[in-house]
């Protein structure tokens, strides 16, 4: 892995995970990497932004990111504007929906649902779904049955703090829904199940689509394994010094961890300093 940032092909987006790596371990956004995304915009640079969390649960970060861009939800299950309409999403099979609850349940996991307006719980007072709310900032609707919403269900999360549990629970939903469903374990205690192309290499190349932007010119920078996705399709890529070292070594570069600025730091020393020095070098043409 190279440390220095000499001969990067230029950048005209940046694309970055939310959790682990834009924001800190207090799921805050700092005064230097809200400047640091600031400054992208200032230097002709577009700024988009991709998580497992629903677009309302980003929607906190518009406004101090003044984001232009198409947000992306569910790691590419959904595509909103800035103003929350959609875009295009990608919906799980209703089969395929269907059987991943039963398999969570059946496993002795919380299952949580989200459509692309809601997220469905059935206890609020359930592990994790106060933390949940705080992070993304809206109530979940509380249903006795989840079975309604799992017609257009986009992502399923299965939740249990027995981290043996989740991972079981993990196993056998990759193996029983096969290529119908991506199914991530996104921490120890949750499980992500989406349609198979809500994914941050799909979410990449949809936003190279519609920015008309080529993959060449986009950097990506995150922190877990579903970042790695994009990292292979863009023209430079950074891990966050938090990520693991295989997720590390998947990327051109490492950065300092969430909690040390590394988002912001790697966008001064990879992105905005070779757009100073192109600009120079441009000017004395």
């Amino acid at each position: 892995m190279a440390e220095q940032a000499t001969n990067l092909p230029p950048v005209s987006l940046v694309i970055s995970d939310v959790d682990g790596t834009l924001v800190n371990s207090q799921k805050l956004l700092t005064p230097r990497a809200e400047s640091a995304a600031k400054a992208l915009g200032n230097a002709g640079i577009g700024f988009a932004i991709t998580s497992g969390r629903p677009p309302k649960g980003m929607a906190m970060l518009i406004k101090p990111l003044a984001l232009k861009t198409p947000i992306v939800g569910f790691n590419g299950g959904i595509f909103v504007t800035p103003e929350m309409r959609v875009i295009e999403k990608h919906v799980l099979a209703p089969k395929a929906a269907k059987s991943a609850a039963n398999i969570i349940l059946k496993s002795g996991a919380d299952a949580w649902v989200y459509t692309d307006t809601e997220w469905l719980v059935r206890d609020p007072n359930a592990p994790h779904v106060g933390h949940e709310q705080w992070v993304v900032k809206f109530p979940p609707t509380v249903v006795a049955d989840l079975a309604p919403a799992l017609d257009h269900a986009v992502k399923i999360v299965a939740v249990s703090d027995d981290h043996d549990v989740a991972a079981h629970c993990s196993a056998t939903l990759r193996e029983e829904l096969g290529t119908h469903a991506s199914v991530v374990q996104s921490q120890a205690y949750y499980v992500d199940v989406t349609h198979p192309n809500a994914n941050k290499g799909v979410a990449l190349e949809t936003l190279s689509r519609h920015l008309g932007i080529p993959h060449e010119r986009i950097f990506t920078i995150g922190d877990m394994q579903t970042d790695t996705l994009m990292f292979a399709l863009s023209g430079v890529s950074v891990a966050m010094g938090n990520a693991s070292p295989e997720v590390k070594a998947r990327a051109t570069f490492a950065t300092e961890s969430n909690d040390n600025d590394g988002f912001a730091k790697a966008i001064e020393r990879y992105v905005l300093q070779s757009a100073a020095a192109l600009a120079a070098e441009n000017r004395h043409h």
